[in-house]
């Protein structure tokens, strides 16, 4: 494969790149990736996910710390294929969090797209802006950095 051609991940692409699975993996697809540059995650969220059951009883909101973790396992998809880690058992480790704003709620039945662009990288550790967007409106934005670790062999 030749992950540097790659425009779209679908469910199966993204769990060869991250080690997130059920009930942690929160996003659903990966579009538009520019490698190096940016891409457009998309979480489709459901009534039907744990975390609903408490966060809130007859109030359902999706969690802002997962909107976050989100936008970072969309980067991670980024990173994965523009530094070549596709079945290569890479970890990825959250370093930083600032700048973030909550500006709208997330409710099942919002279709979460997670617009992120790499604003330092090429290495382990790489910084990204990110913004989650439901129907063109602004929920989420932050900055973050993530470092990336290969197994060795």
């Amino acid at each position: 494969m030749d992950a540097q051609s790659v425009s779209t991940a679908d469910l199966d692409l993204i769990q060869r790149i991250i080690p997130h699975r059920y009930p942690f993996l929160l996003i659903d697809k990966v579009k538009d990736i520019v490698v190096n540059e940016r891409c457009v995650g998309v979480k489709c969220v459901t009534i039907n996910e744990p975390q609903f059951t408490g966060h809130f009883p007859g109030m359902p909101i999706f969690p802002g710390v997962m909107i976050i973790e989100a936008m970072a396992q969309t980067s991670g998809v980024l990173v994965g294929l523009s530094m070549d880690l596709v079945d290569k058992n890479a970890k990825v480790f959250f370093m930083g969090v600032d700048g973030v704003k909550f500006r709208r709620k997330v409710v099942p039945g919002d279709v979460l797209e997670l617009h992120v662009r790499a604003l330092r990288g090429g290495g382990r550790v790489w910084k990204f802006e990110g913004r989650a967007m439901v129907e063109g409106e602004l929920a989420c934005e932050a900055t973050f950095m993530a470092m990336f670790d290969v197994a060795k062999a």
